[in-house]
């Protein structure tokens, strides 16, 4: 079982920076894909950024690329999302996912556990 616990969202203005945390427990952190999935009202959940397990393999989707990245400290049992370049439409309830295999996959029944989420404003 694995517990994910999200911060570091707020009201930033467009073309600023966030940095989200996700603190997982368990000793198996190592082990799991992580990712990045966020929800904006009234939208379904959509991939954002996933990494592997040893921190070498990421993806991003193409509407992040070259402004967010995903990163982990596995001694630190944390994945990271630091957000640059903000726009209006990034806008959205912000969650960490956890997937018990090393294959990264972008669809939301692929993961296995979740975290509550973290709000990200950004206004115009």
């Amino acid at each position: 079982q694995v517990q994910l616990v999200e911060s570091g969202g707020g009201l930033v203005q467009a073309g600023g920076s966030l940095r989200l945390s996700c603190a997982a427990s368990g000793r198996t952190f190592s082990t799991y894909t992580m990712a990045w999935f966020r929800q904006a009202p009234g939208k379904e959940r959509e991939f954002v950024a996933a990494i592997r397990s040893s921190g070498f393999s990421t993806y991003h989707v193409d509407s992040v690329k070259g402004r967010f990245t995903i990163s982990r400290d596995n001694a630190e049992n944390t994945v990271y999302l630091q957000m640059n370049s903000l726009k209006p439409e990034d806008t959205a309830v912000y969650y960490c996912a956890a997937r018990q295999a090393t294959t990264i996959r972008t669809a939301t029944n692929d993961y296995d556990y979740w975290g509550q989420g973290t709000q990200v404003t950004v206004s115009s």
